[in-house]
């Protein structure tokens, strides 16, 4: 019996995470690989297209009916990636690149987007119709569901949360502007603000052992659990900036929730709670208390592709 399913793709700034769905969210096969984004976007392509040709021979049963992708920059009107601050790509029209591999449906969003598009259907956003989904990955990105609907805007760009300004002479970010949220709280900002303790404490182990390319986040988390100084600064600290975003978002939208995906969302409570703290004392009167910080409710990895494959599914 045939089984129809859609390739769902979640296209992050450092892991690529790719699976078969089928129309109850049914993951019949699920991977993750590197982006490698400093390369051209045909090697990713070139080596989803191989690992799908094996599970597709292997599995006669499955049916590709379309292929949904969730990407930084991801424009759902063009079906471009425009110019992702953390891949070195350019603009990419990767839709028609798509359609011409395998002949199919295919269909783009941004990847916070896609998040979001995966809470609404298949996670803990089902009932919600006013939240915002944040990925906390290499950047941070959100999708904004209002009205229960997904926001757009007029050019496709609504939702760019990670590049509000929160500090006009503050730290360089990766999109060129200065003060930027990104650049304070996710995993680039906070390779940011280790290197600014390390100006401090140059000799400190700690911020030695975690001064990498990436960031060590289950170390991060088990030393602040032992009551590290610094493991705990970087936490409190990415937490307080963080807060200072989702209060000015939460101004203007009141959402019921803003739901945390993505790496460093893993962390949990300890960034949370002082986003919580933060973003309470600065929204006015009134509104402090009413909006509920929660983790994603789908599995690791699971929330992108479940969300782009429902740009078929569920158009």
């Amino acid at each position: 019996m045939t089984k129809q399913v859609v390739l769902g793709i979640d296209i992050g700034g450092t892991n690529t995470v790719y699976g078969l769905i089928g129309d109850e969210g049914n993951i019949h096969h699920h991977e993750e690989i590197p982006t490698k984004g400093s390369q051209p976007i045909n090697d990713l392509i070139d080596r989803i297209e191989t690992s799908l040709g094996s599970v597709m021979a292997q599995n006669p049963e499955l049916d590709l009916m379309g292929i949904g992708i969730g990407a930084p920059n991801g424009n759902h009107y063009t079906g471009m990636i425009q110019d992702p601050p953390n891949l070195s790509w350019g603009n990419v029209d990767i839709v028609n690149i798509f359609k011409e591999r395998f002949n199919c449906k295919v269909d783009l969003t941004n990847d916070a987007n896609a998040a979001a598009l995966g809470e609404k259907h298949y996670g803990i956003a089902k009932s919600m119709k006013d939240f915002v989904v944040i990925t906390l990955g290499t950047g941070l990105g959100s999708g904004i569901f209002s009205g229960g609907r997904l926001l757009y805007g007029h050019d496709g760009f609504a939702g760019e949360m990670g590049h509000m300004p929160i500090d006009d002479d503050g730290r360089e970010c990766n999109c060129g502007n200065k003060g930027c949220l990104e650049a304070y709280a996710s995993a680039s900002g906070i390779k940011k603000t280790i290197k600014v303790l390390l100006d401090e404490k140059p000799d400190d182990q700690f911020l030695i052992s975690i001064n990498g390319d990436k960031v060590d986040g289950l170390l991060l988390d088990s030393e602040f659990d032992k009551g590290n100084e610094f493991a705990q600064h970087i936490y409190f600290y990415t937490g307080k900036k963080l807060g200072q975003g989702l209060a000015q978002v939460a101004t203007l939208l009141s959402p019921e929730a803003f739901i945390f995906y993505g790496g460093f969302s893993n962390a949990g409570n300890r960034i949370l709670d002082s986003a919580k703290k933060s973003m309470d004392r600065h929204l006015i009167n009134g509104h402090a208390g009413k909006i509920q910080l929660l983790p994603s409710g789908l599995p690791q990895g699971q929330a992108g592709i479940l969300g782009a494959a429902s740009l078929i599914w569920a158009p």
